[in-house]
């Protein structure tokens, strides 16, 4: 089963990486899988926490932990797996520059970007469609960038989702008006 991921791997990260190349998507994709970064999901779930209405402070603190908790397993897996890039690995990628000193599984862009992507969903249905949109093509980015695999993407949206929900059903549901309070204070 190995031998058949890692084929799969090198036959999408190619077709991604190299067949759908353009000036366009190469401009686009080093641009918009930064919203999937630290930078990016940290100001978005502060500006609800500070900015937001009742349910927009919600998001904010659900956001916040479900990030916390989807990026500790994210950079747990990364150092106790330590797979290694696919520029570093596979030959005639385009690599666009980008050198990163962690590891490749799971892509903490798409674990972060899925996590936000699907705190948003549970609490404006309306925006699923939209809000994952967006994570997807995030995801995608890293794989048309060179930097991940495939299933380092797929494993990245399944922690994402997953600690989402968890957040969502366990932890807010316990917490969650005494945050709020928090932060009404």
């Amino acid at each position: 089963m190995k031998k058949g991921l890692k084929w799969f791997d090198a036959k999408l990260i190619k077709l991604i990486n190299a067949n759908i190349k353009s000036d366009f998507l190469d401009r686009f994709m080093l641009r918009f899988t930064n919203l999937g970064g630290v930078l990016s999901t940290t100001v978005f779930v502060l500006i609800l926490l500070f900015f937001g209405n009742r349910e927009g402070k919600i998001i904010g603190i659900q956001g916040t932990i479900t990030l916390v908790i989807s990026q500790t397993i994210t950079y747990g897996l990364k150092s106790l797996l330590s797979r290694e890039r696919p520029y570093n690995i596979l030959k005639g990628l385009n690599t666009f520059d980008i050198i990163l000193k962690d590891y490749s599984f799971p892509s903490g862009h798409t674990s972060a970007s899925f996590a936000i992507a699907t705190t948003v969903a549970l609490n404006i249905p309306k925006l699923s469609i939209v809000v994952f949109i967006i994570a997807l093509i995030i995801g995608v980015s890293r794989i048309y960038l060179g930097v991940h695999y495939p299933t380092d993407v797929v494993a990245g949206m399944i922690l994402g989702i997953g600690s989402a929900i968890v957040t969502h059903i366990y932890l807010v549901d316990c917490f969650l008006e005494y945050f709020i309070g928090l932060i009404n204070t």
